[in-house]
């Protein structure tokens, strides 16, 4: 979800303010998601690498997120969707794990409807918390490394519980992963926009959706071997 800051810098508004009409977007996502039966959605919402930035934006991100979760409760309850967490989120300020538990418990029963909140996440952080318990579980007899395969691998993962992304949406024009679901987003379509996050809205997302369902995935097989 990227573009807030340039947004915000295009209107000579300060950045916080991009990040909250970012907030807007994400509203508008989850909605749209829903109306076009999508039934997962994953939002990278905070990398490992954005404490870097300035303990002010920081500070204020953890705000936004804490507000978004507060004033979400009674519509994801309502809607049926459930929230999944993913990442090092135990990291995040105290008060932050304790409403992300509160509202990961309240929407927990519901199956058809999920999402996930990338939170202190990176791809590579991933890879290296999952080969740790792998080698833990090894050292504890638990885990064979000679049978080891990719399926036993991923249920190591942080996502051990969510299918593969089929659709990975890159906004402001970037184009690049950005150490997002770099593992699981092997075979994903990736689609970029030069839409910057705060302006993509339910006609954006239904652009990517249209030019997902146009795409030919093959799997490493032939457009023969398929119609076949």
């Amino acid at each position: 979800m990227d573009g807030n800051g340039r947004w915000a810098n295009e209107r000579g508004l300060p950045r916080i303010e991009g990040h909250r009409r970012g907030a807007d977007a994400v509203k508008r996502a989850l909605k749209a998601a829903q109306e076009n039966g999508v039934k997962i959605i994953t939002l990278y919402a905070f990398s490992v690498e954005n404490w870097n930035r300035p303990k002010d934006e920081v500070d204020a991100l953890m705000q936004l997120l804490d507000r978004f979760l507060q004033e979400q409760l009674t519509e994801l309850v309502k809607r049926k969707i459930r929230l999944r967490v993913v990442g090092r989120y135990q990291e995040l300020p105290e008060h932050i794990c304790e409403r992300l538990s509160h509202v990961e418990a309240a929407t927990a029963e519901f199956t058809d409807y999920t999402l996930a909140l990338a939170l202190n996440y990176g791809a590579r952080t991933e890879v290296v918390d999952a080969a740790r318990a792998i080698a833990q579980a090894a050292q504890a007899g638990k885990i064979n490394p000679d049978e080891l395969n990719y399926e036993q691998f991923a249920q190591h993962l942080y996502t051990k519980d969510l299918p593969d992304p089929d659709l990975v949406i890159r906004t402001s024009g970037e184009a690049r992963l950005s150490n997002f679901l770099l593992l699981q987003a092997a075979y994903a379509e990736i689609y970029f926009t030069p839409v910057l996050w705060p302006d993509f809205d339910e006609k954006q997302f239904k652009l990517a959706l249209t030019d997902y369902a146009a795409r030919e995935r093959r799997y490493g097989q032939t457009a023969e071997q398929l119609q076949g």
